[in-house]
């Protein structure tokens, strides 16, 4: 289109800068720097979580910069706004985690407001951090506009004695620091270089599974979420991506065009085939949500359980997010599974085409290193496993990344912790035993509130030498960082009356995720007794504020924790308002 020669009458935007009425409203563009060409081009917003909290956000102001660039070499006017970003690394262990999985929903409803508030007819967002990522997402989908994601970038990776490490290997040295393996040097030591740049986690945690889901369910630009942070390179895909929204805009394809049934698939198969955090089990039906599409944690695990593991990424693996980009990124991960049969090539993406068209031009091939070939897997299956039994019968999940299938199965008795802190206190003095099953309940979405992760938990475990010799069951989640046998998820929670509410120390649990159970050894008639002499969920000190507000609105794990009625409930389109 011709620069200030759009045709605005269908679009958002046409509602703040069109006709004798809207003259105030153009006063205050003028007031920033626009002309009237700017004005009467359409409007994109650039949305960013940029903040100062952690490395993960850091350079996503310089990135929207070159959004901006791209939009305005497009003939579009870029609209710049932040919004807020809880990152997990530094929430971890205390009360903070607790706003972590709400900041997604508070993402998603500030992007959502700002957009319709100010009629933007288009977005690209850009996002560093766990919840970011899928908040931004699910605003896009929301609000069905044409829409590019953007990821932030993956951090470098740090160097001690010798070796790549990670933020990952800093959580499990306080495991060993308490059990009295390394001393207060080398713990300070490895904390200042386990971090060396800009960007999220490395490894194949939350931020860089959600940034994988970006591409293959075709939001994002192929091999945008690849290079990390610090490479002047991403200013070209953040460019590429400013342009790629306004050829979106051209031809209406909006977000729902892209996520589908069939690209949230796509998403789910690069998930498990990349040993990716279990949290992606929860982000993708909170994703499908706002299209309307039923997909729940069962449709995910049902697709992660029949897909080749075949990418050694940590924390199941050996490498991280640069490895990964420097052999060929996403694009060569989905050709692989192209192989095999298991991408849907007519979906929809960010750049216009058809995945099966974008994925025509990479001529990268598996490297045998990182990537695996499809036909000579790590595992024949998954590196994410769906449970379910008499102990969550609205399911759970594991990521068995880097697991034999012998160490796959698990039976011992329950030791039952009322919350996070009192576990991890147990763990620190040594009060389990081997063989036991640590139950942590109390840590839904709605009883915890937010329904925390358990990193300290697990690498202090990991750290003592004993994430194989317990297993450990929660209604919370746990990171994407976590390995060992950790079952996160279980639902119904606690807080309304699930099984896993009921437990009692001694009982005997059973996670068998070869044939995908989670059951404990009592009765159906037990298991009632015990329901009917519950005292009701466990009180919280959230009386008032945000979380009580999630506590009140937030549903299960299967369905995504969401807050809202989505999709199938809306009676409007905001892009035909």
């Amino acid at each position: 289109m011709l620069k200030g020669k759009a045709d605005k009458t269908n679009l958002p935007s046409r509602h703040v800068t069109m006709g004798p009425a809207r003259a105030p409203h153009r006063s205050y563009y003028y007031a920033m720097g626009l002309d009237e060409e700017d004005i009467a081009e359409p409007f994109i917003g650039v949305a960013t979580c940029w903040n100062e909290a952690a490395p993960c956000n850091i350079s996503l102001n310089r990135q929207a910069q070159a959004v901006k660039l791209g939009v305005k070499a497009a003939n579009g006017t870029p609209r710049e706004f932040t919004t807020i970003t809880v990152t997990d690394g530094i929430a971890m262990g205390h009360e903070g985690m607790r706003s972590s999985l709400a900041s997604r929903e508070a993402i998603a409803d500030t992007v959502e407001l700002t957009m319709r508030g100010h009629c933007y007819d288009a977005i690209v967002g850009l996002a560093g951090c766990d919840k970011s990522l899928p908040g931004m997402m699910m605003a896009m989908v929301r609000l069905n506009t044409p829409s590019v994601f953007m990821y932030g970038g993956s951090i470098m990776p740090g160097r001690f004695n010798g070796k790549d490490v990670t933020v990952q290997d800093v959580f499990e040295a306080v495991g060993r620091h308490q059990a009295g393996a390394n001393s207060d040097e080398e713990l300070r030591a490895l904390e200042k270089v386990a971090c060396p740049s800009a960007g999220a986690c490395g490894g194949q945690f939350t931020a860089n599974t959600m940034a994988c889901v970006s591409e293959a369910v075709g939001l994002a630009l192929m091999n945008s979420a690849g290079a990390p942070a610090p490479y002047e390179s991403r200013d070209q895909y953040a460019q590429a991506s400013g342009e790629a929204v306004m050829n979106l805009l051209e031809k209406n394809i909006r977000a729902r065009d892209i996520v589908t049934r069939k690209s949230l698939e796509n998403a789910a198969r690069v998930v498990a085939c990349t040993g990716g955090s279990t949290n992606a089990g929860l982000h993708l039906p909170a994703i499908a949500h706002e299209a309307g599409i039923d997909f729940d944690l069962f449709d995910v695990c049902d697709i992660f359980h029949d897909t080749p593991y075949f990418v050694d990424l940590k924390p199941g693996g050996q490498y991280v997010a640069k490895d990964l980009y420097e052999v060929g990124g996403v694009p060569v991960v989905m050709k692989e599974l192209r192989k095999a049969g298991l991408i849907h090539e007519d979906c929809m993406t960010a750049s216009g085409r058809p995945i099966g068209e974008e994925l025509d031009k990479i001529e990268g091939e598996a490297d045998g290193r990182v990537i695996y070939p499809v036909e000579k897997p790590i595992t024949k299956t998954g590196g994410v496993v769906g449970l379910k039994g008499n102990l969550a019968p609205e399911g759970a999940i594991v990521k068995v990344a880097g697991m034999s299938e012998d160490e796959q199965v698990f039976t011992g008795p329950a030791r039952v912790f009322e919350c996070e802190e009192d576990a991890f206190e147990a763990v620190k003095a040594r009060g389990y035993k081997e063989g036991e099953v640590l139950v942590i309940r109390n840590e839904g979405p709605s009883g915890g509130p937010g329904m925390r992760e358990m990193l300290a938990t697990t690498a202090a475990l990991s750290g003592q030498g004993m994430g194989k010799k317990v297993a450990l069951i929660t209604d919370g989640r746990f990171s994407g960082a976590t390995r060992g046998f950790c079952v996160g998820h279980v639902g119904p929670e606690a807080a309304h009356a699930g099984p896993i509410g009921l437990l009692q120390d001694g009982d005997m649990i059973t996670i068998n995720a070869v044939t995908g159970e989670l059951s404990v050894a009592l009765s159906d008639e037990e298991l009632a007794t015990r329901r009917e002499n519950w005292k009701g969920p466990r009180e919280t000190i959230y009386a008032s504020g945000a979380l009580w507000k999630y506590a009140q609105l937030v549903g299960g794990a299967q369905q995504g924790a969401v807050t809202h009625p989505g999709a199938k409930s809306e009676k409007h389109i905001y892009m035909d308002l």
